[in-house]
């Protein structure tokens, strides 16, 4: 039995094939047949804790104590991290360096735009 389909944009199911895509009826929504879904065709944007956006190269500041795995030197509040990488498929985590630690991995609710 055919699995149904739901439309990506409005959730119904009155979703059909048109040559290279699936379109939705109801709202007249057309996406591809290769299973793309919506979240790919959005970019991800990075936000810190004040909803400011992350980019790549950007510099942030620790907003509280956070222990590191690994390092029994903790990341104090204030500590600056220059030049961030964004990670690839994830809008919850940032890669960096401080001055004591190099190569961190932090969850961006902890981190603010300078």
């Amino acid at each position: 039995m055919p699995e149904t389909l739901n439309c990506p944009l409005c959730g119904m199911n009155n979703v059909y094939p048109d040559g290279d895509n699936h379109v939705c009826a109801d709202c007249g929504h057309e996406w591809p047949l290769k299973g793309e879904s919506l979240a790919d065709e959005v970019a991800m944007v990075v936000r810190d804790v004040n909803g400011n956006v992350l980019n790549n190269g950007d510099t942030v500041t620790v907003i509280k104590d956070l222990k590191v795995k690994g390092s029994s030197i903790p990341l104090k509040q204030g500590s600056v991290i220059r030049n961030i990488r964004l990670v690839d498929g994830d809008d919850e985590h940032i890669e960096g360096h401080s001055d004591k630690i190099k190569g961190l991995v932090l969850k961006v609710c902890f981190l603010k735009r300078v």
